[in-house]
């Protein structure tokens, strides 16, 4: 039944979102005239071609110099992951797609899109609460007794704080 209701709700969100692409579509062409429509639609098309071809380069470049690097894939993937979808918008006729699609292939706007799907997937996965940020506040101690006998000093510094907002009080913190 799961699969049923998330399958019901694709589909409408996908009617939606076709009739707002024809309802944009409709006004811009009541706006600047049906030619110069069709003329804009082809252009964010070659845009979209363009872009995707040399964001997606870029990208896979990346993966593939990770790759050789024996590196985790991280940030890259999800940048190939990105420019494909932003590439498919765009390709697709209509200007509601072409602005998302743009915001998935600019670089500038990755980021956002990035963080943004990110988030919303760590909300539906449900750990949103275990990668939340901690504000700590310290003072280096570089010679600070510990209790517990002698510390093991991580590339040369100890540092002593307390958690100041949300989550235990640690004693000692290492680097």
């Amino acid at each position: 039944m799961g699969q049923q209701v998330r399958g019901r709700r694709i589909r409408v969100l996908v009617g939606l979102w076709a009739l707002a692409e024809i309802a944009v579509f409709v006004l811009v062409a009541a706006w600047i005239g049906v030619g110069w429509t069709l003329v804009a639609a082809l252009a964010t098309t070659v845009l979209g071609w363009t872009l995707t071809a040399r964001q997606g380069g870029r990208a896979l470049a990346e993966l593939r110099e990770r790759a050789q690097a024996h590196r985790s894939p991280g940030r890259a993937a999800g940048d190939a992951g990105l420019v494909a979808v932003g590439g498919v918008l765009m390709v697709l006729p209509g200007f509601l797609g072409d602005v998302v699609g743009l915001l998935f292939l600019l670089p500038p706007t990755r980021p956002l899109v990035r963080a943004a799907v990110g988030r919303g997937l760590a909300a539906r996965l449900g750990v949103l609460g275990v990668a939340v940020p901690v504000r700590v506040r310290s003072t280096r101690a570089p010679d600070f007794p510990y209790p517990g006998g002698p510390v093991r000093v991580i590339e040369g510094e100890v540092i002593e704080g307390e958690v100041a907002e949300g989550g235990v009080v640690g004693e000692h913190l290492t680097r």
